[in-house]
């Protein structure tokens, strides 16, 4: 089953030590669904809250109104229902409750008709990890320019 991409959080893999994903659905709404397709997602501010009951809840993810919604459009940053299976949901629980540890969404794809979200339990990065990082990913890009070059010659 093929997977489209619609929106992805990448300012995450800056800000954030991605520990571990988990897939899950989303419970939505028909016009929700309608503007995801369209990529009227907005990300970056969102992080998903565990529940005492043990429900996993989207948080602060901004779907923008359906341009062709009437009124019965939904309300644009609403809590939504992310749907996992029960072993998750306990694996996720054990992870938040580890201090400094929160889960965010990564990116929002369709698999086959379905809309899903990836999310990740993440440790926020430390100044010099990020100027690491950076570091890191120059002299790699060094690297490869001067390799490419020399292919050419």
């Amino acid at each position: 089953m093929s997977s489209k991409i619609l929106v992805q959080n990448r300012k995450a893999f800056h800000e954030y030590e991605i520990i571990e994903t988990f897939e899950a659905g989303l419970a939505l709404q028909g016009t929700e669904v309608k503007s995801i397709r369209e990529g009227q997602v907005h990300l970056t501010d969102g992080w998903v809250n565990i529940t005492p009951t043990s429900e996993a809840i989207l948080m602060q993810v901004k779907i923008a109104p359906y341009s062709q919604g009437n009124i019965y459009n939904h309300a644009e940053a609403r809590p939504r229902k992310l749907l996992l299976h029960r072993k998750e949901l306990l694996q996720l629980e054990e992870h938040v409750s580890t201090r400094g540890n929160t889960i965010i969404p990564l990116k929002i794809y369709l698999k086959g008709h379905f809309v899903k979200v990836e999310i990740a339990i993440v440790r926020g990065k430390k100044l010099y990890d990020k100027r690491q990082a950076t570091k890191k990913r120059e002299t790699q890009r060094e690297i490869e320019r001067d390799h490419k070059i020399k292919v050419r010659v």
